[in-house]
């Protein structure tokens, strides 16, 4: 079974993942996106070890689990900080200043907003996955 991983930036700074698809809670937190998916993996495969040492049967929805990380706007962009914000941004048709006010997550995005940035990331990847060196 795939699921969502929804990774979200707080307001603290420190990053949060959890499975909003399934009724197991899974999280997982960190300083960093990287640190995050580490917790949350810990915290998955803990999850998986308490049921087997307990002898109990691994819920159906846990068993053969594959998750979609999925992200927020600043969660995407401190994971893939290679990025520069304001070159991306040109190609995404938004203001370079409003760019880099959502990557620090304090600011609200349309779903408009969304759905180029979205757009352009996809693009960016079909480039890259053409590139032969």
């Amino acid at each position: 079974m795939i699921t969502t991983a929804l990774i979200e930036k707080g307001k603290d700074g420190t990053y949060g993942i959890f499975t909003p698809d399934i009724n197991s809670t899974i999280i997982g937190s960190g300083d960093t996106v990287e640190e995050a998916k580490a917790d949350f993996e810990n915290s998955f495969h803990e999850i998986v070890k308490f049921y087997k040492e307990d002898g109990i049967e691994l819920p159906d929805e846990l068993k053969g689990i594959e998750f979609v990380y999925k992200y927020d706007i600043a969660s995407m962009f401190n994971y893939y900080n290679w990025i520069n914000i304001s070159l991306f941004a040109k190609k995404a048709g938004i203001n370079s200043s409003l760019m880099r006010q959502y990557k620090t997550g304090k600011t609200y995005i349309s779903d408009t907003q969304i759905r180029k940035i979205e757009h352009t990331m996809h693009q960016l990847g079909k480039e890259l996955v053409a590139v032969k060196l």
